[in-house]
C-alpha cells in the first residue's frame, strides 16, 4: 500500500478519534443510539443497598434490536429472561416458573435498556445533563421529568463512543450498575431472539 495512502487513513482514524475524544457525553450517546441498529455483548450487574453494600451480581448476555427488542439472558447465578418486542416486556423467572407481561412504557424502571431501543424519546421524556468522565467512561445523568416516575435517574456511560455501563437509581434507595464487555455493533442477530414463548408449565401475569 502506498505511503500516502497509509499516513492518509493514519490521518483519519487520529481525526475520528480525536473527535469522540472531544464530543460531549451527550453527543457521544445520541451518535451511537443513531449508528446502532443492534447491539450484543456480555454483562455484569452489582445491586447495592441503601447503605452502598454491594449485594448479588449477575451475569449474562444482552442482544439489541432497534427499534424495540432486546433480551437480557441472565446466566448467573439464576436463570432469568427479560424480552422486549412488540410493545410489551416479558419477564422470566425460571426458578419461580413465573412470566410477568408489561406494557413498555411501564417497564423502564425495571429495565433502563429501554432507553436504549429506539421506542422512548429520551429527550423527551428526561432532562440530560453531562457528568464527566470515571471509571474511564463519559457519563450521561438522564432525570425522568414525570415525578411519578418508579426512579431517580439513569446513568449511561460511554466508551471510545460505545456502549460501556449504566446505571439506575431507583426511589427505595436501590442501585444497579451494569457493566458491558465484547460489545459488538450491528452484528447479525437472528429474530427469534426477541420472541418470546411462555415455558410449559409457568404461570403467565400480565399488567
Amino acid at each position: 500500500m502506498p505511503f500516502k495512502i497509509i499516513s492518509s487513513l493514519l490521518i483519519s482514524l487520529c481525526l475520528t478519534t480525536a473527535a469522540f475524544a472531544e464530543a460531549t457525553p451527550i453527543a457521544q450517546l445520541k451518535t451511537f443510539l443513531h449508528a446502532s441498529a443492534g447491539l450484543s455483548a456480555d454483562f455484569k450487574q452489582v445491586s447495592f443497598d441503601k447503605a452502598g453494600r454491594a449485594g448479588q451480581t449477575s451475569t449474562g448476555k444482552f442482544y439489541l434490536s432497534r427499534p424495540g427488542k432486546f433480551r437480557w439472558n441472565y446466566l448467573k447465578p439464576f436463570t432469568q429472561e427479560i424480552v422486549s418486542n412488540g410493545g410489551k416486556v416479558w419477564f422470566y423467572d425460571a426458578d419461580l416458573e413465573q412470566v410477568t407481561v408489561k406494557k413498555l412504557d411501564d417497564s423502564l424502571g425495571s429495565t433502563p435498556a429501554l432507553l436504549l431501543t429506539g421506542q422512548v424519546d429520551i429527550e423527551e421524556k428526561f432532562k440530560l445533563d453531562d457528568q464527566g468522565q470515571d471509571d474511564g467512561m463519559n457519563w450521561v445523568r438522564l432525570s425522568p421529568k414525570n415525578d411519578e416516575s418508579g426512579f431517580k435517574y439513569i446513568l449511561i456511560g460511554m466508551e471510545n463512543g460505545q456502549l460501556g455501563g449504566m446505571e439506575l437509581s431507583d426511589n427505595f434507595g436501590q442501585l444497579t450498575r451494569i457493566y458491558f464487555t465484547n460489545i459488538q455493533v450491528n452484528p447479525n442477530l437472528n429474530s427469534d431472539l426477541f420472541n418470546f414463548k411462555a415455558p410449559k408449565g409457568a404461570d403467565v401475569f400480565e399488567n
